[in-house]
């Protein structure tokens, strides 16, 4: 086994990952970066970026759909088909190109990249096995960022037509009917995405509402896409097991029923990659199942980083790609920590849902007495020259001084709003800062503006 030995080692080369790796080697320290399976992670292999693919598709085809009936446009299109396997190989194509991309941003700042499975020894010292050379390797500071998988359930383990979200962004064909287990944001992004593409889909979810984690005039608009595609939306239903005709599940009145499906697709979130890199030789504390770290993303052992999905919610890649950037800048000697104000959440459901900051609910919660208005699509020229009329933009703003402490939104393309959100908040902009801002016409952005003039009291648009 050879020794190598370096200033800074990365273990994972997930968006956390590679980005610390990337900045180490722009500020010229001596990187190793090491990786099992394959650059990107599961974000850029099997999670947000093939999903993503994978709904655009849908939503296209759907569009070819809705294009070969009546239309209030005037377009008309003849009888649609889609071609699957086509579709997988564009998506394939997508990926590949960019985890090539990352592997050669890797080489060009000098990174040196291991393929193989990387175990602790100590805390300055990792053996790496079962890829192209096993190599003993020395760092002065280590970054562990494992990642997260799916949750398995016990009584239904992953295997055959019982499926996690990797094995549903590479199905051969969509299924004539599935079963989706969870109604957060993979299972209803995946089950709103087949369901468009024609598969008969059913949504079982344990609790009293869809994506939990949203309130509930955020989840209204994707209510209404669910029942206009035909998704059966079972709350208060609990999965129970596979049988030969598909899902048996315990419904919210007790009773047992069987849903059925070709396939059954387990959405019941992920866990971090804890083990299997050997945790057990280091002294790490812990936050519950996660490994625990301080402001600059430090364990408590000196030297040994951790950043991602690894170090708890949220489990979002540009949450782990900006503890990577600050990681790396520290080992470099840089006066770093962790004060960013806020983490946009993207639900890339139809419509889509947006939150940055404090909702509401949690601005009251959190002690503010607060002033919160929303402006809707169906008043926006933009919305409406697109068939876009579902949803609103949202501004939680503090009653006394009008800070804005949150926005959220549900529309056609609001993710590509949540930049503007998430920069008014870092800035700490005010609802009179976002109101007197000049938003261009005709764009979605204007319902911020509105939002804000409507929370301030004086709405000109509706």
């Amino acid at each position: 086994m050879d020794d190598i030995s370096c200033k800074l080692l990365v273990i994972g080369a997930g968006p956390g990952g590679y980005v610390a790796a990337i900045r180490a080697g722009q500020l010229g320290l001596d990187c190793v970066i090491v990786e099992g399976q394959y650059h990107g992670g599961t974000c850029l292999n099997v999670g947000c970026i093939p999903s993503k693919a994978i709904i655009h598709a849908a939503d296209e085809f759907e569009k070819a759909v809705h294009f070969a009936g009546d239309s209030a446009i005037g377009v008309h299109a003849g009888s649609p088909k889609i071609d699957f396997a086509k579709t997988l190989q564009w998506k394939d194509g997508i990926v590949k190109r960019l985890t090539g991309g990352v592997g050669g941003l890797l080489k060009k700042n000098k990174v040196r990249s291991i393929k193989g499975w990387a175990s602790f020894i100590d805390g300055k010292t990792v053996e790496v096995t079962g890829g192209d050379e096993d190599v003993r390797i020395r760092a002065d500071n280590v970054i562990i960022a494992t990642g997260s998988e799916p949750v398995e359930l016990p009584f239904m383990p992953f295997g055959g037509d019982v499926i996690s979200s990797t094995e549903a962004l590479s199905l051969e064909t969509p299924p004539k009917t599935l079963a989706v287990v969870g109604a957060g944001y993979i299972g209803l992004e995946l089950g709103i995405a087949f369901a468009k593409l024609g598969t008969k889909v059913t949504v079982v979810e344990a609790m009293d509402k869809i994506l939990p984690l949203y309130d509930k005039e955020l989840t209204r608009p994707v209510e209404k896409t669910l029942k206009r595609l035909g998704v059966e939306v079972l709350l208060g239903a609990k999965a129970k097991g596979q049988s030969k005709k598909g899902l048996d599940i315990e419904t919210a009145d007790g009773k047992a029923e069987t849903v059925k499906a070709e396939k059954i697709l387990v959405t019941v979130g992920r866990a971090p990659k804890t083990q299997g890199w050997g945790r057990d030789n280091l002294v790490l504390d812990m936050d519950g199942r996660y490994v625990k770290i301080d402001d600059e993303c430090q364990t408590s052992m000196t030297g040994v980083y951790a950043i991602g999905d690894v170090t708890g919610e949220p489990m979002l890649a540009h949450r782990a790609m900006a503890q990577g950037e600050m990681v790396a800048e520290i080992v470099a000697g840089e006066n770093r920590s962790w004060d960013k104000r806020a983490i946009p959440a993207v639900c890339f459901t139809d419509p889509e849902i947006v939150s940055v900051g404090l909702s509401p609910n949690e601005a009251k919660e959190a002690g503010y007495e607060i002033i919160s208005q929303n402006f809707p699509f169906s008043a926006n020229g933009r919305a409406m020259s697109m068939e876009a009329e579902d949803g609103f933009v949202r501004i939680v703003a503090r009653k006394d001084n009008k800070l804005v402490l949150g926005v959220q939104a549900a529309g056609r393309g609001v993710s590509e709003l949540s930049t503007a959100f998430g920069l008014a908040i870092e800035m700490g902009a005010t609802l009179d800062d976002i109101a007197g801002t000049i938003h261009a016409h005709p764009t979605l952005g204007e319902a911020f503006q509105e939002s804000a003039l409507r929370t301030l009291g004086h709405a000109l648009h509706i």
